[in-house]
């Protein structure tokens, strides 16, 4: 449905990748199974069973084991707690149960189906990991300590990329906070996009699918079209946009969005293969993936997946 005939997974998602018209995207969904605590191969065996049983066509590997806090701290809330960031070895930290699942997912997918690897860019990782509440008053406060660590934060990050990409992931999916209700556009542009710029372009040569995931609401979205990444990913059905078909005409690579991720538990299977099929339509016939434009619930019903994807591989 959609595949020529004997095409796989793989073959299907590098034509399209290639610029190539296809009957039907590759399609798939991702949202967080909340199992940090636990162990990289658990981890993968969930991403495996979600994957085989919905038959998406690619996988998003989810990646929740966070950034290490610096040793002595409890969060960063000063200048001086910022200067604590350093260099460490990326195989020695929380980010190593990742990598297991990693190399769990590679064994099982080789030659079968691509996987991309999550990773939240340097600012994000600052807010989420280590500084919490305290990034907006230490931007404003700060400044120089701020980009100080960002700085290391970005070489920990590239090291993270490359060891993933060296396991055998076709791409990061790197998460970029983009959007007037995170912060102001100079603030994104000073304190945001510079290195999250450095993290794609550092693993431009050497994934074959990375994935710059504009965040948020009100994007800065035309601040992001010069991200060295193969594919764009959004919330193109919101209210703010962009759409597909605007910012294929502004790129040379691919898009990938059509499904509201905020919809998805909360409509029946006939309004969602509905909207599916709308967003086909809205993607086209080529260079254009099927996903959400953010992590969905978890709470979503098996069953509306399934109709997703049934629906996704209906030709156009």
């Amino acid at each position: 449905m959609g595949l020529r005939s004997n095409e796989s997974k793989i073959e299907l998602v590098d034509r399209v990748l290639g610029g190539e018209p296809v009957d039907r995207p590759p399609v798939s969904l991702w949202y967080h199974f909340g199992v940090q605590h636990g162990d990289g191969p658990r981890f993968a065996r969930l991403a495996l069973d979600s994957f085989r049983s919905y038959d998406f066509d690619f996988l998003k590997v989810m990646n929740d084991y966070f950034y290490p806090m610096p040793e002595g701290l409890d969060a960063v809330r000063t200048g001086e707690d910022l200067r604590r960031i350093a260099r460490f070895d990326v195989e020695r930290s929380p980010w190593q149960e990742q990598f297991r699942a990693l190399e769990v997912i590679q064994k099982e997918l080789n030659g079968k189906a691509y996987f991309l690897d999550t990773v939240f860019d340097p600012w994000h990782t600052l807010k989420r990991a280590l500084a919490g509440e305290h990034i907006g008053p230490l931007m404003e406060s700060e400044p120089d300590a701020v980009q100080d660590a960002l700085g290391v934060i970005t070489e920990n990050l590239i090291a993270y990329c490359r060891r993933s990409l060296d396991i055998g992931s076709a791409g990061i999916f790197l998460s970029v906070p983009a959007s007037r209700e995170f912060m102001s556009r100079d603030r994104f542009l000073t304190f945001v996009k510079p290195h999250a710029h450095r993290v794609l372009e550092a693993v431009s040569g050497r994934g074959r699918m990375n994935v710059a995931h504009i965040h948020g609401d009100d994007l800065y979205f035309d601040d992001c079209l010069d991200f060295p990444a193969q594919v764009f990913n959004w919330w193109d059905r919101g209210p703010a946009g962009p759409s597909l078909q605007s910012v294929k005409g502004k790129i040379p690579g691919c898009v990938m969005g059509g499904i509201d991720h905020k919809i998805v538990t909360r409509r029946t299977a006939p309004f969602l293969r509905d909207h599916v099929g709308e967003g086909k339509m809205l993607g086209g016939k080529d260079r254009f993936f099927l996903a959400n434009g953010c992590s969905i619930d978890a709470s979503v019903n098996p069953r509306v997946i399934r109709a997703i994807v049934e629906e996704a591989r209906r030709a156009v």
